[in-house]
């Protein structure tokens, strides 16, 4: 019957293919070959078709590497097996584009150049008869290529006929335009409209500065990792580098590879013209090749360092989670004293140079003019000029030592007016030149040329040169007038009377232990150890006027000498404490008022009744240091915490205290606040900062809930609730700020 199979054929089909197998033995044994040529021929088969499935598998697997390289690489293997410097980024970095296009730019603005003259330049003309005389007198392009930092190709979910390209594109236009609007509105630039004809605008619009910050980029530490693989299963490190800025003056920090902790030993020096009015900004990223990634960024106010005159501190990041930067930041006072210079071995810079650029008078149309000394033949020969021959477009050229600068162009005059100032970094008075040069830029050629030794300003008056100087390899009356003025960089000594300010110029930054005034302020970064720790802590409060309850409240907030410190109105009062060695309470004391204190090691919350009620006694456990300020601009209450005291001790070794921070009502676990942990210590030392995002009026109503723990391992029998306080910020100035010590307390009963 049709549709079913005979049943006489699969042992046939068996039959069969057992003689094919057999048929070599048997013409074997016909031939009279041995058995061991058998088992060669088998031998030699089975490798034969061994090595055909081993190069089939090879080619699917080059199939599948290509179709899914992720999948493929990562193929029986965990997520911590994989090197970390593996990789699958899915845009491509095309170098070989960049080369070709640097390359070919030159000819790319020639081209285009010559398309614009010759076939764009006759159709504008033709398309109106007021523009017959429409011309593209200079098609420039730039002297720098445009980069592609990457490329990205879709070939999925497209149509089979095409291929779509994302062109990560950097061109220079954006840098072009920031740096127009910066030399507008921002310092030093200024805009002055005189009043009065006696006004010289001249000292208006160029002041000398108000001084130099040095600035030294040491090392950062604990930066966080934006480098990734396998879409985020493992975290590697990041390529951190550093971008520094003081108004329109900026600098980039080299890049170190692969560093959470990078160390770039770098310095920067910037031209400070106003404080207050300019900040220093720092900004960290990580460098990639499509974007870079933000590390975190600082602003430091330079009210501060300029009466420190020296600060070396390790400064928080702001905007994440970790990582801070060790600074050293140098004020350098511009004098006009010439027994203040010194001579340096090491490079740095011991003076400065301002020159105000005003004008120029009376220069050559071009180069021919004044070469082989024919200037003044041809001016007698020409009474008249061409009309073909048009005036300069002149700009200047200044140097001295490695730097460059040039000024703006006046385009199409022989007496060009710039009105531009300059700065300039001096590292040896007596041998550097200032090297001047006009220039013309149709021609591209030299209008005149002027050196001036520097040391010669040493004999002038206030180390100032105003006056009309002679170009050299120009016309005969031609003339360059500029101020130059010479002052000395002088690190003065600080005011015996101010407050270091140190960290705190950070703005939006923490509120540190500082030191006292026996401390010398040229000191290196603070990393006590836990035995300086322990012996002494200096703190000095944030706010910057005299809050007339300091003096009255000291019992109250824990002196425990109980003495008053009388400050002037004039000083910022100083809350020093010095701790000659750990001191611990009196157990037994406590024991005999709170017989329950000893045994509250099973307590889930710190939730105390702090509200002085007779029948639930309360005892004082220790200290708390701690800085509140609101920032108006973030809009954001600063709670910092400096450090604790007299902690109460829980174990043999001490204890392993850490502060926990509510801003009441608001007890929910997510907006807990929760310092680090410092082990085996009764007077740790913290230094951190926490932010809650509250209007004014509202950090006005609200009361912090300050609690210290122990942090004890998971079943053991110690305390760990340590002491609490709580801090009506209703009664105090949160937008001048306070720092100041609270007393710790611990009820004998405490509630559910």
């Amino acid at each position: 019957m049709q549709g079913q199979e005979d049943p006489l054929r699969g042992p046939l089909r068996s039959l069969l293919r057992a003689l094919l197998l057999l048929l070599p033995v048997y013409g074997c044994g016909r031939a009279g070959i041995g058995i061991s040529w058998v088992f060669f021929g088998l031998f030699l088969w089975i490798f034969w078709n061994r090595n055909k499935r081993w190069k089939l598998a090879r080619m699917r697997a080059a199939w599948d590497l290509l179709e899914n390289e992720t999948l493929e690489v990562t193929r029986g293997l965990n997520a911590h097996q994989l090197p970390a410097w593996v990789n699958f980024p899915d845009v491509e970095r095309v170098e070989w584009i960049n080369k070709v296009v640097r390359q070919m730019w030159p000819y790319f603005g020639m081209y285009m150049e010559k398309l614009f003259q010759e076939k764009i330049e006759p159709l504008v003309r033709a398309s109106n008869g007021h523009l017959k005389a429409f011309t593209f007198t200079k098609v420039h392009f730039g002297e720098k290529s445009p980069r592609i930092n990457g490329v990205k190709a879709y070939t999925k979910k497209v149509d089979k006929r095409e291929v779509i390209l994302d062109i990560q594109l950097c061109d220079m236009s954006d840098g072009m335009i920031v740096d127009l609007i910066a030399s507008y509105l921002v310092l030093p630039n200024r805009f002055t409209f005189p009043l009065s004809g006696h006004v010289n605008t001249a000292q208006l619009r160029f002041p000398v500065p108000q001084g130099v910050l040095r600035v030294s980029l040491h090392e950062a530490e604990h930066l966080i990792p934006k480098d990734t693989y396998l879409k985020g299963m493992i975290k590697g490190k990041s390529d951190p580098y550093a971008v520094l800025r003081v108004g329109n003056q900026s600098f980039k920090s080299r890049t170190i590879k692969e560093n959470l902790n990078p160390r770039w030993n770098e310095m920067y020096e910037f031209v400070i013209h106003e404080v207050p009015g300019q900040d220093l900004e720092i900004d960290v990223y990580d460098e990639d090749p499509d974007k870079d990634d933000f590390l975190g960024s600082l602003v430091i106010g330079l009210e501060g360092v300029m009466r420190d005159r020296i600060v070396d501190e390790w400064f928080p990041l702001s905007d994440v989670v970790s990582g801070s930067l060790h600074l050293k930041l140098e004020w350098f006072s511009l004098l006009s004293t010439q027994d203040k210079l010194r001579e340096t071995s090491d490079g740095l810079s011991t003076a400065m140079v301002i020159v105000y650029l005003d004008c120029a008078s009376a220069l050559p149309r071009n180069h021919f003019e004044y070469s082989n000394s024919e200037y003044s033949a041809r001016k007698q020969r020409h009474t008249s000029v061409p009309k073909s021959e048009k005036e300069p477009s002149s700009y200047v050229v200044m140097c001295v030592g490695k730097k460059s600068v040039k000024s703006k162009t006046c385009s199409a005059t022989k007496d060009p007016v710039w009105e531009q100032a300059f700065a300039f970094f001096i590292q040896d008075v007596h041998m550097q030149h200032l090297h001047v040069e006009v220039k013309d830029d149709d021609r591209q050629c030299a209008l005149g040329l002027l050196d001036i030794p520097l040391h010669r300003l040493l004999a002038s008056d206030d180390l100032t040169v105003d006056q009309r100087f002679p170009l050299t390899s120009s016309g005969p009356n031609s003339f360059i007038k500029m101020k130059i003025v010479l002052r000395i960089l002088h690190i003065e000594d600080p005011d015996p009377d101010t407050v270091y300010e140190g960290i705190n110029s950070l703005k939006h930054g923490p509120v540190s232990i500082r030191r006292t005034p026996q401390e010398k302020s040229h000191k290196n970064p603070r990393k006590p150890s836990e035995s300086q720790q322990q012996n002494q802590i200096h703190y000095i409060p944030q706010n910057k006027v005299v809050r007339k309850e300091s003096t009255q409240s000291a019992g109250k907030r824990g002196n425990p000498s109980g003495s008053e410190q009388k400050t002037s109105p004039n000083q910022t009062p100083r809350l020093s404490t010095t701790v000659s060695a750990p001191r611990t309470p009196n157990l037994r004391h406590l024991q005999k008022m709170a017989p329950s204190l000893l045994s509250l090691n099973s307590m889930a919350s710190s939730v105390f009744d702090l509200s002085g009620d007779s029948r639930s006694p309360s005892v004082v456990t220790g200290e708390v240091n701690v800085s509140v300020r609101y920032a108006s601009l973030r809009r954001c209450l600063i709670v910092s915490v400096n450090g604790c005291r007299n902690l109460l001790q829980c174990s043999h070794h001490g204890a392993d205290p850490y502060v926990r921070i509510y801003l009441l009502p608001d007890r929910r676990w997510a907006s807990r606040k929760k310092t680090t942990v410092k082990k085996k210590t009764l007077n740790p030392i913290y230094n951190e900062k926490f932010e809650f995002l509250v209007s004014l009026e509202d950090a006005k109503k609200r009361t912090l809930d300050i609690a210290v723990k122990n942090n004890r391992p998971f079943g053991s029998q110690e305390r760990k609730e340590m002491g609490k306080t709580v801090v009506d910020l209703s009664r105090e100035d949160i937008e001048q700020g306070f720092t100041d010590w609270f007393e710790l307390m611990m009820a004998a009963h405490p509630t559910s």
